[in-house]
């Protein structure tokens, strides 16, 4: 009774943490309070499970028995993550048909997005959460703690009964990507979303009427932009022809890696500042190195020059109105803002493209991205259930079995689309939908949903879109390796990813203040690199490389 007291308080105190202000000592106090707590609490349900007769259950190391073809469907609960501008229906054509072809019953346990890993979080560790939880990566944090623990089945381990998504893996070679998302014991605790080719969504969006007015052909390389950028300033001294989407990490995550790094908030790596050798599959202080004083003083020339926006913060509307306005001529940002942008602009004839990666030191790559994604985790609730067999199967044929797969895509011949030969031509009225194609998808049908697609297949995807939006995959797909896969992760134990996060935290703000500060010219890079560099290393960027490699 003492330990459900103290479990209850501790709890309580964990969800006000949400609405008080705490330091890091007390938070980190309450964290392991709970933590062991938590632990003692499993450990004395398990010793009177023990001493109370009790039907067998499996072990998450064991693997269950061969269960027997259920007379009716089999019946689980599933965590959904629910996005306002898409509000789940469980009357959607495609949820009905997916049970139906698996003889499965599920109840949708929908949850906003916004709460929805406060959900997760809480569901794992109360064993409360329902069988399956979709929309999870587990490979760090929180939740591979919690699978090490015994809170989330480890579905590498019963691979016999994933035959859908096993056979996907084999014909897209996927399986080093798989098997990169194992934990420290070598085991894999969800199924992840597949890939065949990851989709070049964004890029650099540029004026192409201005290009068609000065003659220039389209930028292929980081110095052809240069010179197309001061062109177009010559044409109007006023503008800022280059210019940031929401905050300068777009700009960075998309343009760093053809100069062979990927630093700051949204780091490839997860660490800020470290970045990956390709080459030499090893990381590396990306942040020191001589291929970031490359990047920095590319942007640095740009901004002293006037070609790029001082104001590197623009929200949405400041952003399209910057472009549609002629006070900026390009940008690097997501293909489908095109059209927020011409609709709005008064200018006759504005016309914007959006051009494959562009060459750099270190080759034409856009952001890393990865050939899987969050998908499908099975919980100790599962586990402990004589139908899990049933439950694995069942959701491995909704998700992964290849006419489901289609039907999350595309939806249903004679319905949604027609086909004539390879050519797949959508109903009229999705055609002519106000939504588009894509959207409406979703919203009538469900197709296309994150959370519930997990087989995405470029070309299917592509005839959702306008003929120039795939014909610029097609020339990205064609690059040597135009889109890098994400750097594998970092195989932590607690304690390990414990000290990363120290020596993380002080070199992240470092780098982005000394960031700015380069760019800007505030600060020089011929004469304030050193001093740079000298606080990193005393910061352990050194350190924290060495950590990386060793659990890589």
């Amino acid at each position: 009774m003492t330990v459900g007291l103290n479990f209850d308080i501790l709890v309580s105190k964990v969800g006000t943490l949400y609405k008080t202000k705490v330091s890091n000592n007390e938070l980190e106090e309450i964290m392991k309070k709970f933590l062991s707590v938590t632990l003692t609490l499993a450990m004395l349900l398990s010793l009177m499970a023990g001493c109370t007769p009790k039907k067998e259950t499996p072990s998450p190391e064991s693997k269950p028995a061969e269960s027997v073809a259920p007379a009716g469907p089999v019946k689980f609960s599933m965590l959904y993550s629910d996005n306002a501008t898409l509000p789940f229906k469980a009357d959607w054509k495609s949820v009905v048909e997916a049970q139906k072809s698996a003889n499965a019953e599920v109840t949708f346990e929908v949850i906003p997005i916004a709460d929805y890993q406060q959900k997760v979080s809480l569901g794992l560790n109360t064993g409360n959460a329902p069988e399956v939880i979709l929309y999870q990566t587990v490979t760090k944090g929180e939740l591979a703690a919690l699978a090490l623990n015994g809170a989330i089945a480890p579905i590498s381990d019963h691979a016999d009964l994933t035959p859908n998504f096993n056979q996907l893996v084999k014909d897209w070679g996927l399986e080093e990507d798989v098997n990169n998302l194992a934990l420290k014991d070598g085991k894999r605790y969800f199924l992840p979303a597949l890939f065949d080719k990851p989709f070049y969504d964004g890029g650099l969006l540029i004026r192409q009427d201005l290009l068609d007015k000065f003659k220039l052909e389209a930028p292929k390389t980081f110095d052809d932009l240069y010179a197309v950028l001061k062109k177009f300033k010559e044409a109007d001294p006023k503008s800022f022809p280059l210019t940031t989407l929401v905050e300068p990490r777009v700009l960075f995550r998309m343009t760093m890696p053809s100069f062979g790094i990927s630093l700051g908030k949204n780091a490839s790596t997860g660490t800020h500042v470290l970045s990956w050798d390709y080459g030499k599959k090893e990381y590396f202080a990306g942040a020191t190195s001589d291929l970031y004083k490359q990047y920095l003083a590319y942007f640095a020339k740009l901004h002293k020059e006037g070609l790029f926006d001082p104001e590197m913060v623009n929200a949405g509307d400041k952003w399209t109105s910057k472009l549609a306005t002629g006070a900026s001529a390009a940008s690097w940002a997501y293909y489908d803002q095109i059209g927020g942008i011409t609709s709005t602009s008064k200018i006759e004839g504005i016309a914007f493209n959006m051009l494959p990666p562009l060459e750099g030191p270190g080759g034409a790559h856009h952001q890393p991205k990865s050939k899987t994604a969050g998908g499908a985790l099975f919980t100790k609730k599962a586990m402990e259930r004589a139908d899990f067999a049933d439950i694995v199967k069942a959701v491995d044929k909704m998700l992964f079995e290849p006419a489901n797969a289609k039907m999350w895509s595309i939806g249903f011949e004679g319905e949604t689309y027609t086909t004539s030969g390879d050519k797949i031509t959508y109903a009229k009225e999705i055609v002519e939908s106000k939504n588009g194609v894509y959207k409406e998808l979703q919203l009538k049908y469900g197709l296309g949903v994150d959370v519930l697609q997990q087989v995405w297949m470029n070309e299917r995807e592509m005839t959702k879109y306008d003929d120039n939006y795939a014909a610029i995959n097609k020339v990205v797909s064609g690059m040597d390796n135009a889109i890098q896969p994400i750097p594998p992760t970092a195989k932590f134990d607690d304690l390990q990813a414990e000290q990363a996060g120290l020596i993380q935290a002080p070199l992240a703000d470092a780098f982005d203040v000394w960031n700015n500060d380069f760019i800007t010219g505030k600060k020089s890079l011929d004469k304030d690199w050193d001093t740079y560099v000298k606080e990193m290393e005393s910061k352990r960027i050194n350190d924290l490389v060495k950590l990386y490699n060793d659990n890589r």
